[in-house]
């Protein structure tokens, strides 16, 4: 099962109620070299099947990238994970290909990285792939919780949580991954910045219909795909997009309205020129939320994640709401 048929179950599950649970026994048979008896989890109800198996969405290994100006046209408006590490060359990672693959395990400059993209919670978040465990590849396991994807690393099997980058089953549960700034903006924006830039190419001998958006029309959906848990507090929409840095969130559109905003020690900017990529079936059609930017007060860029509110309450039930006046 890949991606195409999560289209489907998304539509189904915005209808029907929700699935019964498996618990590690059911597990057991696909994930032999996990140890379910290892877990930070409160119950297995929080985790549910997404509906493709493990590495049923693959996860692209040791990516192939062309200069800015060989690389195919995209357009200005459709988003990039952008990763620009100081003294690196910067690098594009189209939405494109990452919302059908939702994990890149790279190399920049040395350093192992891991580019991820859980579509259902529009969360994009960079790791460092080092850790006290070694160096880990990480792959879609096909299960979610709280609606975000859960990874997996292939040399224990040990679950892991994209949104939060904690270890919740498995050997290395209570690892954290650490993360870097890396960031969503329209391939104009970066392609303006960085002429000289690396754009990932695209993903060879899988069958995908690239530049589209298989969860079309998911930003107006009434609930999140297989979540059952509490909406946010302050009458906040579910899938109203906040930018979150570490456990405080400001609303996207709070931002968008004021271009920028100066709080909490971090300065955040709010330029136009990126689409949604789970808005229209072609992504580059898709409604525009804009390029976001989080800066220190030396003008460093600053780890961020522009993700849906009902996944940032989810995470973070205690984390402060910057509503502003």
């Amino acid at each position: 099962m890949f991606a195409p048929l999560r289209t489907s179950l998304v539509a189904a599950a915005l209808m029907l109620p929700l699935p019964a649970v498996a618990d590690p026994s059911f597990w057991a048979h696909e994930w032999p070299q996990t140890d379910f008896e290892t877990t930070n989890i409160e119950s297995w109800a929080e985790i549910i099947s997404g509906g493709p198996p493990k590495d049923g969405i693959p996860a692209i290994d040791d990516p192939e990238f062309l200069p800015l100006a060989e690389a195919p046209f995209i357009e200005r408006s459709e988003p990039v994970m952008v990763l620009e590490l100081p003294g690196e060359t910067p690098r594009a990672y189209p939405v494109r290909y990452l919302i059908w693959h939702e994990i890149v395990n790279d190399e920049v400059g040395g350093i192992p990285v891991a580019v991820t993209f859980c579509p259902l919670c529009n969360s994009g978040v960079v790791f460092d792939r080092r850790t006290e465990a070694g160096v880990l590849d990480f792959g879609v396991s096909g299960k979610l919780r709280n609606s975000d994807m859960i990874m997996f690393d292939r040399q224990t099997e040990s679950w892991w949580q994209q949104a939060t980058g904690v270890g919740i089953v498995g050997e290395l549960t209570g690892m954290e991954l650490t993360m870097l700034p890396g960031w969503l903006e329209g391939m104009g924006s970066f392609r303006d910045r960085n002429p000289g830039a690396l754009v990932m190419a695209e993903p060879q001998g899988f069958f995908r219909d690239y530049g589209r958006n298989p969860y079309a029309g998911y930003d107006s959906s009434a609930r999140p795909f297989l979540y059952d848990g509490e909406n946010p507090p302050n009458d906040i929409p579910p899938l109203v997009r906040v930018v979150r840095v570490e456990a405080r969130a400001w609303p996207l559109t709070r931002l968008s309205e004021a271009g920028e905003i100066r709080e909490a020690g971090v300065v955040l900017s709010w330029t136009s020129g990126q689409a949604s990529a789970l808005d229209h079936q072609q992504i580059a059609w898709g409604q525009d939320v804009g390029n976001v930017r989080v800066r220190d007060g030396q003008g460093q860029d600053v780890v961020h994640d522009v993700m849906f509110a009902f996944a940032f309450h989810a995470f973070w039930p205690e984390g402060e709401w910057m509503l502003g006046e």
